[in-house]
């Protein structure tokens, strides 16, 4: 199956613009979330160089987001850049639970493998990617027994639809 970052963007776009008045936009280098002001009526979301896993994990971001986050760039967040430390690390591992959860939800609904992301290629040590990955997984797990967040389910059905896939069970998120 072929996943064009086209698609996602024609996807996203008819399902939030004239809702929630946000578009999904290719970028460059960094990906970043930017609120609409004086110049762009819009909010946007802006992942990297064409990735499609960068505008899902974006996307992901926007779904955890609550209305006033989203009238902050990057939603206001903390964001300490790769080279963390284990403390740092810890609590970026702590806010990025939810966000990759959702993440890995969008991506088994389009047929899209999905890599946890640990995000500290230059650090002083290295994460332990598989505990957070179960953990994350178990966060996913919680999200199906609760049910989905509206953007997030909203996004699910549609991708599910676009690229006909089942309807959502747990089976389908293996721990790799």
């Amino acid at each position: 199956m072929h996943h064009h970052y086209q698609d996602l963007i024609s996807i996203f776009n008819a399902t939030f613009f004239l809702e929630y008045n946000t578009r999904l936009e290719l970028g460059e280098d960094e990906p970043i979330y930017l609120p609409a002001d004086d110049v762009n009526v819009h909010h946007r979301i802006i992942f990297a160089r064409g990735f499609y896993a960068s505008a899902l994990h974006e996307i992901a971001h926007w779904c955890v987001a609550g209305p006033e986050r989203r009238l902050q760039e990057d939603f206001g967040y903390w964001y300490e850049p790769d080279g963390r430390n284990q403390s740092t690390q810890a609590e970026f591992e702590k806010v990025e639970v939810r966000p990759q959860a959702y993440e890995w939800i969008l991506s088994v609904s389009a047929g899209f493998p999905f890599t946890v992301s640990c995000d500290n290629l230059n650090g002083e040590f290295e994460p332990d990617r598989l505990a957070f990955m179960k953990r994350v997984h178990k966060e996913v797990g919680d999200i199906l027994t609760n049910g989905l967040p509206l953007r997030v389910d909203m996004l699910s059905t549609a991708l599910r639809s676009f690229y006909h896939q089942p309807e959502l069970d747990y089976s389908l998120f293996e721990v790799k």
